[in-house]
């Protein structure tokens, strides 16, 4: 059952609501930041000197870690507010009280909802917060001491068991917290910081963005793609957005919609590609802009982003990134200013340019049969970019993600099935036995059960389906199955298995999947 706020929405709605705000322009009647704190918020929060408030302004985060403050306080706290109200905080506490983009770096991927990501925190962090939501999501915010320690307090009353839970009961958790942690987080991650004081005397004009941007991207299960997304200006920091590209096979990546930008950097859009809703969570700096696209519904059906302005000079992709060695092949370079003359390295050809535009150049290559097996660094005259991977055989071949974590869900439910999706990477060894990566290579999938548990179990009979050729892994249906042991729900743990033919040789490579319960609390940042 989910849980009723005093609105009358439930929590999981809530979410949903705020991804909505967070990736829509503003509304024309919306009301200022300052009429609304003073309105919403000062009731709770007391006036401080120079315009500040009690708690609000001693913190900084991304516009995802504003919009759960807010969801937090009226889920917790009973706070009636429209939709555009919240738009506008949410806007105006990002470009006011955000992060500088050197205080976001590296733990983006919470951001953009790289959920298998297996994060790299100290112990400390780890077992101390890492053990209930990810470490970005402390990384995600400022504070100094004392906010730190109130955020302490704030956990252990909002959660009083929590010091009778795993990795909580063998040690004196809040006297850890107090003593150790917050001087830690104090330390590692304070409100003021020159970061945050240079970005925002440098950061950019919005409407540097405006213009066409050639992109690249590749999507899990499906592979490569570009095209060109033009983006026009739609009022003070809001954009029109239309995307046209397609993939390596073809098919097309088409749609428009729209973006806001919030703290100069953070570009957050919402577009419907051939009739299926997007977000996009890209940083935007210069010339650049990176990040995820990722469905609404479905945020593990995500692929990689990467463009470059139109105008600017910068080499994006080679697609493919790979050429065996005694064979040719056609290769597509993604980019902006692609003008001068493309190189290869050594031992690689080029035998023909079958097109060149300054976004893309297209090339076909042949390898010296006796060319070292290696990474070659690609020029377009002046312009270097991504390498091109050499190859005479495969050595080994990776799941990637190698951990991974599927979810059963209801048929067009409200929590919809979490889909494993999977990529088979080759790599080689260089001519200095060290091993390199080859690229992404067409696979045969299949799962199998993880141990004899599982294989007791039958895992694989049900916890879902593997594609055999594309490695998506649809789980099963949730809810009890009478066809179970006691009836359990369809869970399972399973092995993933790619099978990659080179040149006769099958080479496999497996991964690791938990096909679990459904996630009911869907926050912004996990």
């Amino acid at each position: 059952m989910k849980r009723k706020l005093r609105s009358g929405l439930s929590v999981s709605l809530l979410a949903v609501a705020a991804c909505v705000a967070l990736h829509s322009p503003h509304s024309l009647a919306a009301r200022d930041a300052q009429t609304v704190l003073k309105e919403t918020c000062q009731g709770c929060h007391t006036p401080e000197a120079n315009n500040a408030l009690s708690r609000i302004s001693h913190q900084r985060k991304t516009p995802e870690g504003w919009l759960m403050s807010i969801a937090r306080m009226q889920i917790m706290h009973g706070l009636q507010i429209s939709d555009d109200d919240r738009r506008t905080l949410v806007k105006y506490l990002a470009d006011t009280q955000g992060l500088a983009p050197s205080e976001t770096d590296g733990v983006r991927y919470a951001l953009e909802r790289r959920l298998n990501t297996v994060e790299k925190f100290d112990d400390q962090t780890s077992q101390m917060c890492g053990r209930c939501h990810s470490g970005a999501r402390v990384a995600l915010q400022r504070r100094p001491a004392q906010e730190w320690e109130r955020l302490v307090n704030f956990h252990l009353g909002q959660w009083p068991s929590l010091e009778y839970q795993a990795l909580s009961r063998d040690r004196d958790w809040f006297d850890l917290a107090r003593k150790e942690m917050v001087p830690l987080l104090a330390k590692r991650y304070p409100l003021d910081d020159p970061a945050w004081k240079a970005w925002q005397g440098s950061a950019p004009k919005a409407e540097a963005l405006v213009g066409d941007w050639s992109f690249s991207g590749h999507l899990p299960g499906k592979g490569e793609l570009a095209g060109v997304m033009s983006v026009t200006a739609d009022g003070s920091d809001t954009f029109k957005v239309n995307v046209k590209g397609q993939y390596a096979d073809g098919s097309p990546f088409n749609g428009e919609g729209n973006a806001i930008l919030y703290t100069g950097y953070e570009w957050r859009g919402n577009v419907s590609i051939d009739g299926v809703t997007m977000r996009q969570v890209f940083a935007a700096q210069g010339n650049a802009m990176q990040g995820r696209m990722f469905e609404a519904e479905h945020d593990e059906r995500g692929l990689d982003f990467v463009a470059a302005k139109q105008g600017s000079n910068r080499l994006l992709a080679v697609q493919p990134g790979y050429l065996k060695a005694g064979s040719e092949t056609e290769v597509t370079l993604i980019g902006s200013g692609l003008t001068g003359k493309p190189d290869f390295g050594k031992g690689v050809e080029v035998v023909q340019v079958l097109e060149q535009t300054p976004e893309r150049l297209r090339v076909k290559l042949k390898a010296a049969a006796n060319a070292q097996p290696g990474l070659r660094n690609v020029t377009v005259g002046t312009l270097k970019g991504p390498t091109l991977s050499v190859y005479s055989k495969i050595a080994e071949v990776k799941v990637v993600p190698e951990f991974s974590v599927a979810r059963i869900g209801e048929g067009g439910g409200s929590t919809p099935k979490v889909q494993g999706r999977f990529d088979a990477e080759a790599w080689g060894k260089g001519a200095d036995g060290k091993p390199y990566r080859i690229g992404v290579f067409p696979a045969q999938w299949t799962v199998e059960a993880f141990d004899d548990r599982a294989k007791e179990d039958e895992d694989v009979r049900f916890a879902g389906t593997m594609q055999a050729d594309t490695g998506v892994f649809t789980p099963g249906d949730a809810g009890p199955n009478p066809q179970r042991k006691m009836s359990t729900n369809n869970a399972g743990n399973l092995k993933v298995i790619a099978a990659i033919d080179d040149a006769g040789r099958s080479l496999t490579g497996e991964g690791h999947m938990i096909v679990t319960v459904q996630r009911w609390n869907n926050p912004p940042i996990p």
